[in-house]
């Protein structure tokens, strides 16, 4: 091994230690930054306009509450009888 290529490397080795020493002080000096793409925003407004709905559709409720008082609304037994076994089958 010759020892006068070792100082060559050694000064080639140093060198590049400065240069990541010095990529790392120039971006602590930068801001971060946060980008929102497009789909994110239309995510965050569909999001918002769901949360402003009200849960309860009063329109139907008030047509099936005037049903009831009137004594017009009736159930079918047998509707009600297959709804209740899919969602017994569902559960399962």
């Amino acid at each position: 091994m010759r020892i006068d290529t070792l100082s060559q490397v050694a000064q080639i080795y140093g060198l590049n230690k400065t240069n990541r020493a010095n990529n790392v002080s120039k971006a602590a000096l930068g801001k971060d930054e946060v980008h929102i793409s497009q789909a994110g925003r239309d995510f965050q407004v569909a999001k918002q306009a769901v949360a402003a709905a009200s849960d309860i559709r009063e329109d139907k409720v008030a047509t099936l509450k005037t049903s009831i008082e009137s004594g017009n609304y009736s159930v079918n037994a047998g509707d009600f009888a297959s709804k209740l076994l899919e969602k017994y089958q569902a559960a399962q």
